[in-house]
């Protein structure tokens, strides 16, 4: 405390021009003020400020350190006013980006009850399986699920995830479950396939991860579909947990190859690099991480 009180004298003496204007301001002696310039210069082994009875000069020294302790004193101000704002309610329109299939399941059943919290705030729920421009198509928080590379957007993690190897009972009964990833080729694997393209499994083997691109009757590039065709004992499938947990929890999809399981697919909140994000923001991207962190939310989610 005393060191901040030392900078902020620093800061208004200069202002103001002279050692007794400060004490003014301030209500004190200006001799107090005279000690905490002279206990900051003595701390820091250089002088600040050149004091005579008429006026004062910044050293060269002083005029470096002016400039940072202005800029400190902002930026607590400016946090300051932050902290503050989140006493006030939320409000503004939401521009919010999700992926087709969890923004149907984990995002959009929401809504309503973050909105019935936030009477002042509207929301636009835009579902894409695409990476969106987030600045440029003016998007304020995007769902991602995935291993985020390093940029210049903020994430916040909102869950865990990890993406499991499933099948029905009936399918397992009938062709045996998989012990290795080799054994993967003599099943029937129900792929994603984008353009014609197969996007491939990844798991993680001696330590590193690994895709594999796998064999079976039927692809689809809707993941709502793969999973229909598991439970229906069509194949394997490798899906998020987020959409095949409660159907695990149900006993209706079992998990194989679980040592294999790579990681790097949780759920985050993304947006552009700011100071300080408006409290719309904040609070839907709190909402979700509340919600997502009850403990029975994935096993009861779309029972």
């Amino acid at each position: 405390m005393g060191q901040f009180r030392q900078i902020s004298t620093f800061v208004e003496v200069v202002a103001r021009g002279s050692l007794s204007a400060a004490a003014r301001a301030e209500g004190i002696a200006p001799a107090m003020i005279g000690r905490r310039l002279d206990a900051l210069e003595a701390r820091l082994g250089v002088k600040l400020l050149q004091r005579t009875t008429r006026k004062l000069a910044l050293t060269d020294e002083g005029a470096a350190f002016l400039e940072d302790c202005q800029r400190i004193l902002a930026e607590l101000e400016e946090a300051e006013s932050a902290v503050a704002e989140r006493s006030l309610h939320a409000t503004g329109h939401l521009m919010i980006s999700a992926p087709a299939g969890f923004g149907r399941q984990h995002v959009a059943p929401l809504l309503p009850s973050f909105l019935t919290e936030h009477r002042d705030v509207t929301v636009t729920l835009n579902m894409s399986d695409r990476v969106v421009d987030i600045v440029g198509e003016g998007i304020d928080v995007a769902i991602r699920i995935a291993s985020l590379p390093d940029s210049n957007l903020v994430s916040i993690k909102l869950a865990d995830n990890q993406r499991v190897v499933v099948g029905a009972p009936s399918y397992l009964k009938r062709h045996g479950e998989p012990k290795t990833l080799a054994e993967l080729s003599k099943h029937n694997c129900l792929a994603i396939s984008s353009e014609g393209s197969q996007r491939g499994w990844t798991f993680r083997e001696d330590g590193k991860n690994t895709v594999l691109k796998v064999n079976g009757n039927m692809a689809s590039n809707d993941g709502q579909v793969l999973h229909e065709w598991a439970l229906a004992g069509k194949g394997l499938a490798w899906r998020s947990m987020w959409e095949v947990g409660s159907a695990i929890e149900a006993g209706k999809l079992q998990t194989v190859l679980d040592d294999y399981s790579a990681p790097g697919n949780d759920i985050y909140a993304v947006f552009a690099q700011r100071r300080h994000l408006p409290l719309r923001i904040r609070a839907f991207v709190d909402f979700l991480r509340h919600t997502y962190a009850q403990q029975d939310y994935w096993r009861k989610v779309n029972r």
